[in-house]
């Protein structure tokens, strides 16, 4: 029998320590929203007031061709304005991403036993981790999202640890999407006037983890948040959205995109991949391309299933903006770190925005 979802302490052991999630609550008949969940008004998404970001999609497979120029220009003034673009000819099998998403589907509909033994405290695996929200000991509001998250080491481990209902699937995706993010980070650097090596490419992308996020439909989503204001942490960020929608992004600066402080969402685009800048490229590039802040809206018809690729350095590199770029700058305005320092603020915080950055900037107070 489900607990009383008004008292704080019930819902919480319900939820977060038993493992039961935001599906387990929504799945007991809950007709409307825990005051738990219940987001400030100024971190509630008013989806009218929200733009549609109109821009195509880019055309992957017309890198290396006579169009080269052109397409790595849209990556760039993407990556510079908005922190978001979205791909296509990609070269992740189209039928790959339909499978994804039922796979995603299938696991959060299994008994909350079998996702709950991967809780971050009784894993079996640090490699693996089920949970809910972002820090919920740390958040005045809870985000109504679940996941699952595999971190990739080899296939070796990978085939032993990750979960078996949705291990193959997300190592292929994996695999297959790692040629496109070296071609992106590519573009980027040379357009930075760095001549990137493999081996700086391989520095930079070393970590990677795929995560698997549900959203279950919500009695009232105008009073909550799948994920709060953010931006990523880590490279580059893939993200396979379902047909669903509910990403925002906003806007930093007045471009062709939009005006500055403006949402817009990222509508989903039949077999396209979402590409996020994450705020190691922001501070490697000393500002000049943007991590994106973005958030999640809930969905009251239907449950909602995102699929991202986190890409990221080794815990142990020590970032900073790059020589070439400061030289042409003449100012830093981040100094260097460990990544592993970052981390540590990083998931030490509930969601707020791009304050996470503030970490890394000089003269921050």
């Amino acid at each position: 029998m489900a607990p009383s979802f008004d008292d704080g302490n019930s819902l919480f052991n319900f939820v977060v320590r038993d493992g039961n999630g935001v599906k387990g609550m929504v799945d007991s008949g809950l007709s409307t929203v825990p005051q738990a969940y219940m987001q400030p008004p100024i971190e509630r998404i008013d989806k009218d007031r929200a733009r549609k970001h109109g821009h195509p999609p880019i055309d992957l497979s017309k890198l290396g061709g006579p169009e080269h120029n052109e397409v790595a220009k849209q990556i760039v003034r993407a990556a510079e304005n908005l922190g978001f673009f979205q791909v296509v000819n990609h070269g992740v099998p189209v039928d790959l991403l339909e499978s994804l998403k039922d796979t995603a589907h299938d696991f959060f509909s299994l008994p909350a036993e079998k996702k709950a033994v991967y809780r971050d405290d009784v894993s079996p695996t640090p490699l693996v981790k089920y949970g809910t929200s972002f820090v919920p000991q740390k958040e005045k509001a809870l985000e109504w999202k679940d996941y699952i998250s595999m971190q990739y080491t080899n296939d070796a481990e990978a085939l032993q640890h990750w979960p078996e209902e949705i291990r193959d699937v997300s190592l292929e995706y994996l695999r297959t999407s790692m040629s496109m993010v070296r071609k992106l980070l590519q573009v980027l650097l040379e357009n930075l006037g760095v001549k990137p090596e493999d081996s700086m490419i391989d520095v930079l992308v070393d970590k990677k983890m795929v995560n698997m996020n549900y959203y279950p439909t919500c009695p009232n989503p105008d009073l909550t948040v799948g994920v709060g204001r953010h931006s990523d942490m880590g490279t580059l960020t893939i993200l396979l959205q379902d047909g669903i929608g509910g990403l925002y992004v906003k806007i930093e600066d007045d471009s062709e995109f939009g005006k500055k402080g403006e949402w817009v969402e990222i509508p989903p685009v039949p077999s396209a991949l979402v590409i996020n800048v994450g705020d190691m490229v922001q501070v490697l590039s000393n500002g000049k391309y943007k991590s994106a802040e973005h958030r999640v809206r809930t969905t009251r018809t239907k449950s909602r299933v995102s699929i991202p690729i986190f890409t990221m350095p080794n815990a142990t590199a020590k970032i900073a903006p790059l020589p070439e770029v400061v030289e042409k700058d003449g100012n830093t305005l981040y100094k260097e770190f460990v990544l592993a320092d970052y981390m540590k603020n990083f998931f030490s915080n509930a969601h707020d925005g791009k304050k996470s950055l503030d970490f890394a900037k000089i003269n921050s107070a």
